[in-house]
């Protein structure tokens, strides 16, 4: 597919912010619902009989039936269409949101969870699908500012609204506010999205699902365990190695595959191995703040879930402030200084947490977290744009399957990790403050680590998406 048919020549100017906000309200739902049952979770487990502990399955099946079923998405788009299958993926979502509201027991709370976690799958991966067979690659990171911008928020505000309408109204309303965004985003994309379909998609790899969906499945669950503990120890912690053994076996069978369902030959595209893997390890200590941040106001610091909620939202606040800038310091930086700088920045800013106590004045709480949703946005909007920038249009459903699978993972391994590190460092004893200075200050090595991999991108890498090597150019023009 040529560029000009990957930005329709018609398309008016506002349209360039329409599609990736509508595109962002599927993130927005997905990543509201990724936090806003924590808040529930007593309250469920009173409605239901059972203890609270057992929620947590609540919360397993969706992201579990997320790892799973993403590898798929890409060629059930290529197949149906990018519009057919997000319309359908939104719909499915919000159909299982008003059922999980509806549900008189446990187990059809978990079941109802497990087909969110379908429609979760279709729907993010095929939402990014839509924005790079959208625009030009010179008109991405405006695109991925926009969707940003919802993305970013739904994580934020679910605890705030979360512990409001458990509160006043019912836990079930929470699963009731996907409705009206759900039907709105997919009416206003069946009108105006186009239905792209791969020219002639192949024929699916069965073996492949089934070996990276159990390796997926288990890996996973593994990391799961660790940070909200349902299997046994010795068992938990035996499920890394089998993963780790399907991982290979699907590597093996990938090699010998003509179409792999995750398609490894993908990592031979520098700025997208660059951007996946070593942003998987930037985003795992990036992802454990929106777990790790309210603890440590309402834990450590004794706040009431509404002071830390609002304290929390303020990130969303700093990821809409630099919406406008980042394109502009893409253009002037390139990807490689602009995302080991930001890799340093998010290392030095997740450390800064580790300064605060009880009685350090609001305004500062409130700066640390403003600059580090900026932090979070410029860097997330950085990985996001130079993981496609060099990716042929022909691969494009398969490198958005990738991504969003190792995203994933990045996201539950870096929730997990935060929460089991509280729990190993705290033992036995309540948890102190001393222990999330420990926390945070071990957590923010893992963007710091991540610096040496985005070193490797040249000052080139990506340019015709940031911009950077044309204003070079020109200048040594003159």
């Amino acid at each position: 597919m040529s560029e000009a048919a990957l930005s329709p020549p018609n398309m008016l100017p506002r349209m360039r912010v329409v599609i990736p906000l509508i595109v962002g309200c599927a993130f927005f739902m997905e990543g509201l619902d990724s936090t806003v049952l924590a808040v529930s979770i007593p309250a469920m487990a009173k409605t239901f009989g059972v203890q609270a502990l057992r929620l947590n399955l609540a919360i397993t099946a969706y992201l579990l039936s997320l790892a799973v079923f993403i590898p798929v998405s890409g060629w059930i788009a290529d197949r149906n269409g990018t519009r057919s299958v997000f319309c359908t993926a939104v719909l499915i979502f919000t159909a299982s949101s008003a059922l999980c509201g509806l549900s008189v027991n446990l187990p059809m709370l978990i079941a109802m969870r497990a087909v969110q976690g379908f429609g979760g799958a279709m729907m993010t991966p095929v939402g990014r699908l839509i924005l790079l067979r959208s625009f030009p690659r010179a008109g991405l990171v405006s695109a991925m500012n926009w969707m940003t911008i919802p993305a970013m928020v739904g994580p934020t505000v679910g605890p705030i609204v979360g512990g409001f309408l458990t509160t006043y109204v019912s836990w079930r309303a929470i699963f009731y506010l996907n409705i009206p965004i759900g039907v709105l985003g997919a009416v206003l994309a069946l009108w105006l999205f186009e239905n792209y379909r791969a020219p002639a998609p192949t024929r699916f790899d069965i073996g492949g699902f089934v070996i990276a969906g159990v390796g997926l499945f288990m890996l996973e669950l593994a990391i799961e365990n660790l940070g909200r503990p349902m299997l046994w120890p010795a068992l938990g912690y035996a499920f890394f190695p089998l993963a780790l053994a399907m991982l290979v076996l699907y590597v093996h069978h990938a090699r010998h595959s003509r179409a792999p369902v995750l398609d490894l030959a993908l990592l031979g595209i520098r700025t997208f191995r660059i951007g996946t893997m070593t942003g998987g390890v930037c985003r795992m200590g990036l992802d454990s703040m929106p777990l790790l941040v309210p603890l440590l106001f309402q834990v450590g610091f004794g706040m009431s879930p509404a002071e830390s909620g609002l304290l929390s939202f303020s990130s969303s606040l700093g990821a809409m402030c630099v919406r406008t800038g980042s394109r502009a310091l893409l253009r002037a930086l390139g990807f490689r200084v602009l995302l080991s700088a930001g890799a340093v920045v998010s290392a030095a800013v997740i450390a800064v947490f580790a300064l605060l106590g009880a009685d350090t004045p609001k305004w500062i709480m409130l700066a640390c977290v403003l600059v580090s949703g900026c932090v979070r946005s410029i860097q997330y909007i950085g990985l996001n744009t130079v993981s496609f920038a060099d990716v042929p249009s022909t691969q494009l459903s398969r490198s958005t399957s990738f991504s969003g699978v190792i995203q994933q993972l990045a996201r539950g391994f870096g929730v997990a990790l935060g929460a089991a590190l509280l729990a190993l460092i705290a033992g036995r004893a309540p948890i102190t403050v001393g222990d999330f200075r420990i926390v945070f200050m071990l957590v923010a090595l893992l963007p710091l680590a991540s610096c040496i991999g985005f070193l490797r991108l040249t000052a080139h890498d990506g340019a015709e998406v940031s911009g950077h090597r044309h204003r070079t150019i020109a200048a040594g023009a003159n």
